[in-house]
């Protein structure tokens, strides 16, 4: 899902709470607060020696011990707003940084509305070979000697 996507679901119900739900059908912790918003870019080379960018607007979800804290959808949509500079006008991914018993990032794939408030959907992200044409690369092998 990418900025403006969320942005507009969170302005359509600015106070609702919202949750995140994991992968492994687990949930963070509803008293979550949103600690930083990054423009992530990564320059790399991958195993064929093709230069590649990817680029990222990064959510870092954290928990602490304050049990009642809520953050409304309205505030996130504030928070997104006054991060707009560092995107330069970019309609990025949003990803999620969040750590439960180690740290991980998570596509935000969906965000829907509902009678309990809006349900932010995270999903893995995976690694891969990018140039398997070049490594030979199968199904059910990694790269020849000399590749990676």
């Amino acid at each position: 899902m990418d900025m403006s996507a969320l942005r507009e679901v969170l302005l359509s119900r600015p106070d609702a709470s919202m949750r995140f739900s994991l992968p492994d059908g687990g949930s963070v912790p509803a008293h979550f607060h949103i600690t930083e918003v990054g423009h992530v870019r990564k320059d790399f080379i991958d195993c064929g020696g093709t230069r590649r960018t990817v680029a990222a607007c990064v959510l870092q979800v954290w928990v602490a011990n304050d049990l009642g804290h809520r953050l409304k959808a309205g505030k996130l949509a504030s928070i997104l707003d006054i991060s707009a500079p560092l995107f330069g006008g970019q309609d990025l991914p949003v990803e999620v940084e969040y750590e439960g018993e180690a740290m991980c990032l998570y596509r935000l794939e969906a965000a829907t509305a509902d009678d309990r408030g809006l349900h932010l959907t995270l999903g893995g992200k995976h690694t891969a070979c990018l140039a398997p044409d070049q490594c030979g690369v199968t199904e059910n092998a990694c790269c020849p000697p000399g590749c990676c």
